[in-house]
């Protein structure tokens, strides 16, 4: 029988039926929990629930899965690889003692890389729920995690980009337009990743030599992707085509996984069949995974859980393939989810800070759908509160405005923008590249060069006139 928790506050008795109701009554309010029918009644049975959650011991969730064992494989992966030795200095701590132990100067970075192994999400969602805005941002900020590829992405002081160059008939005129514009803002240096109109095996590949005769041609410390399903990246692999990263959208059920045709076992073998390449030259992390909070609740696979914990779960699949990146893409599912600016806000620093805590390097697409009640400024907004948590990357679109996934996010000149204001830079190799392009007159302070680089000014003069190349 599982476990109840109860409390009394004044003349009031309140009631939680398990572990998976008292965390979802602990979240803060978002419309995707309200709309699961998981959400709290009221102000004061949310706090009555974060009061009790506060006093649970983390052992709890070692001995009360929140989807059973033998149903799940991803709590089954959460189980089985928790290490004991990592965690044994956090084993006599609440999830309120957890939060303050995370706040104080006892938690270093080291100390927090030596005890990421121990936490699992359920510890990371839970105590994530207790916690403030700038608590989620001080946390995070002390958690680094750093993957390489042909660069290094995650490193203190920097802030890299995915240059997503995204065109609703996959022209590639359009999309070779796209990568030149990002490049000459700086952005590029996490990814250039392209999301196909066509989504089959053959465009993939025609995607994936045009990028890599760009990075190939310049001499680009990068890496891409073509954010094709993971089954028709095994295939492009099989055919010889230069796969840098595997791709795979991932959330934090198993049920989830399989609505999205795939499981563990198919992570594992396309991260084996990347490996084989061996196309890295700085790093061998070859794995990209994307999530989002509501996508358990649209797959109607959440097992009545908060969509923030499964979230959080779907950071357990990540670390498991050592990603090179995973970005959370926190307004796209719409307004079901998260309505407005503020629970977009919350939840992309939600995620971040759960993702960091966990090992994963965390990333953000700082986004919207036209139909919530967000806009630009509320981007802003999430985009400089990650910047000062320290995020790893976020996206670079031309415009802000993605013309074939129809989603607002931010742009080449926002990213610019975050680099600027916070200081920070683009990945060492790629800082070099940008120095050596002269695409910034000073790398350093980010300023722009008045005229067009040689390299790419060539380039451009020898373009045929009218016609659609592949290459």
């Amino acid at each position: 029988m599982a476990q109840t928790y109860h409390t009394t506050v004044g003349s009031r008795r309140y009631r939680f039926s398990g572990l998976a109701e008292l965390m979802a009554k602990a979240t803060p309010p978002r419309s995707g929990d309200r709309l699961a029918g998981v959400m709290a009644d009221s102000a004061e049975e949310r706090v009555v629930a974060q009061m009790v959650l506060a006093e649970l011991p983390l052992t709890t969730f070692l001995n009360d899965a929140l989807i059973p064992y033998e149903q799940d494989e991803i709590t089954r992966l959460i189980i089985d690889d928790h290490d004991a030795e990592a965690f044994a200095p956090l084993k006599h701590l609440t999830v309120g003692d957890f939060r303050n132990w995370l706040l104080s100067d006892h938690a270093t970075r080291e100390a927090l890389a030596a005890a990421r192994a121990g936490i699992t999400p359920e510890m990371a969602a839970a105590v994530s729920k207790l916690m403030r805005n700038q608590d989620l941002m001080l946390v995070a900020k002390k958690c680094q995690v750093t993957t390489a590829f042909r660069n290094t992405i995650g490193l203190p002081g920097r802030l890299s980009t995915r240059l997503q160059p995204n065109h609703p008939t996959d022209d590639v005129t359009g999309i070779a337009a796209s990568i030149l514009d990002g490049l000459l803002y700086g952005s590029g240096d996490a990814v250039i990743g392209i999301n196909p109109a066509t989504d089959n095996v053959a465009q993939s590949i025609k995607l994936m030599r045009l990028m890599d005769d760009v990075i190939q041609k310049y001499e680009i410390p990068t890496q891409s992707c073509v954010l094709t399903h993971v089954t028709n990246t095994l295939e492009a692999i099989e055919k010889g085509a230069p796969v840098d990263l595997v791709f795979q959208s991932i959330g934090g059920t198993e049920a989830t996984n399989r609505s999205f045709g795939f499981d563990l076992s198919t992570l594992a073998e396309a991260e084996a069949a990347a490996q084989t390449l061996n196309r890295g030259t700085v790093g061998r992390n070859v794995m990209y995974f994307e999530t989002g909070q509501g996508s358990s609740l649209s797959a109607d696979a959440h097992h009545g859980l908060d969509q923030q914990t499964c979230e959080a779960r779907a950071y357990a699949v990540a670390r498991k393939f050592n990603p090179l990146l995973v970005n959370t893409v926190v307004g796209f599912i719409g307004p079901e989810y998260l309505y407005d600016g503020k629970e977009i806000t919350r939840a992309g620093l939600e995620d971040h800070f759960c993702g960091k805590l966990l090992g994963v390097p965390m990333g953000c697409d700082v986004c919207y759908t036209n139909h919530a009640n967000a806009d630009q400024n509320d981007m802003d907004n999430l985009l400089t509160l990650l910047g000062v948590a320290g995020c790893n990357f976020v996206m670079g679109i031309p415009g802000s405005d993605d013309i074939m996934l129809n989603y607002q996010t931010t742009s080449f000149h926002d990213a610019l923008y975050a680099r600027r204001v916070l200081g920070l830079k683009a990945a060492p190799e790629f800082e070099q590249w940008l120095a050596k392009m002269q695409i910034f007159q000073d790398v350093s302070t980010h300023r722009l060069n008045d005229q067009l680089p040689d390299a790419f000014a060539h380039s451009l003069r020898h373009l045929p006139k009218g016609s659609d190349q592949d290459a």
